[in-house]
């Protein structure tokens, strides 16, 4: 087993790390005061191929992967893990795109996905995000198009998206079960509208936000996949490329923590000495060095396999788990080492305790993870 990331790889990160320190770090203090999304940022990702990792170089992307994609992101989550999710979700609408959509589809979209535009992937309404299956908003056919009425919650990049994936009900199978289909939204279609959007404690400066159909008209042209698709395609995008968005931007956060905590460590002097000296202090570097290294390793297991073809659901479910709750372990251990300063806005750690809370939930909660996760346990073991 071969353990060391290739070199390709390693020189991403160095140039995908300098591009966040030049580009984003100077836009994280407004981003935290005012909530905005810097749509400016959207462009300058496309030309250093960010929006474009994993897609197809004939689409326009680079098409360099998955373990590239978690090490990208866990680049730009270390100094803002708000722009890491926009970046993970827009992967999610590029991912069914290329995976299930026709040939005229792909050459529409994915050019512009990997250039300028962001894209968005909404699932999640008020009725429940991991109920799935009850999910309200339908959709049925009128000629040439479909119409589409519902509302969509907890959007990523709802306000900045120019391409949408979702989902709706388009009737029920031969035992009367709803069945679903996914769609390609353009927000300038008829009937569609953004609505609310949500002031949150975390990932301030990512776009959290309803999305409103009324009447929308979809062409039929762009049903993704074939009708009654839909449920495969929402997990298939959430399981592969969701998931394991969410465990890079946790690993990000991990690693964003240690390196804070080590700096103030070695620059804060109690009792005559930087507080690094002390057992306890070294003990809790430890620790979040521990689950940094957890995260990373299994994160990367899983885009890893996901490179390769494997089947990787549960290593994604596993990695996301695990990475996401080990983030908020660490930025609290970094909370603690900075004492009283962790309650200073000009600290990071502060930021890194609310991003990394907000990032527990997002894409499948713990306990949805906890019950596939156990599920396969009893399964296979």
């Amino acid at each position: 087993m071969d353990f060391v990331v290739p070199e390709k790889l390693e020189l991403l990160r160095k140039s995908i790390a300098e591009f966040a320190q030049r580009e984003i770090v100077p836009l994280v203090n407004e981003m935290e005061k005012t909530g905005e999304f810097p749509r400016q940022i959207i462009s300058k990702m496309g030309e250093v191929g960010l929006l474009g990792l994993i897609t197809s170089s004939e689409y326009g992307g680079s098409g360099i992967g998955f373990l590239a994609r978690a090490i990208a992101i866990e680049e730009v989550s270390k100094v803002s893990a708000a722009i890491g999710i926009s970046l993970q979700v827009h992967h999610m609408s590029c991912w069914p795109i290329e995976t299930y959509g026709t040939e005229e589809q792909k050459k529409k979209y994915l050019p512009m996905l990997a250039k300028d535009t962001l894209g968005a992937c909404s699932i999640t309404e008020p009725s429940g995000g991991s109920d799935v299956l009850g999910m309200q908003t339908f959709a049925k056919m009128e000629g040439d198009y479909w119409i589409i009425n519902g509302r969509k919650c907890f959007a990523t990049n709802s306000h900045a998206a120019g391409v949408i994936v979702t989902i709706a009900k388009t009737g029920q199978d031969e035992k009367g079960r709803p069945t679903f289909s996914a769609f390609i939204i353009e927000p300038d279609f008829e009937g569609f509208s953004v609505g609310r959007e949500e002031n949150k404690m975390g990932l301030r400066g990512a776009y959290t936000g309803e999305l409103v159909f009324n009447d929308c008209k979809v062409p039929k042209e762009n049903l993704l996949g074939k009708e009654g698709d839909g449920i495969k395609i929402a997990l298939s995008t959430v399981n592969r490329v969701g998931r394991s968005g969410m465990a890079s931007i946790g690993v990000g956060l991990c690693y964003a923590s240690l390196e804070e905590a080590s700096k103030f460590a070695k620059e804060r002097v109690l009792y005559g000495k930087p507080i690094s000296k002390l057992q306890s202090i070294q003990f809790s570097l430890a620790d979040i060095y521990t689950y940094a290294e957890m995260s990373r390793w299994l994160n990367y297991r899983a885009n890893w396999m996901m490179d390769q073809g494997l089947p990787c659901d549960t290593e994604m479910t596993l990695a996301k788990y695990v990475a996401t709750e080990n983030a908020f372990m660490c930025a609290k251990w970094a909370c603690d080492i900075h004492g009283g300063y962790s309650c200073i806005l000009e600290y990071p750690v502060q930021r890194y305790l609310r991003d990394a809370w907000v990032t527990i939930p997002s894409g499948g909660t713990s306990q949805v993870a906890k019950v596939v996760l156990g599920r396969y346990a009893l399964k296979n073991f």
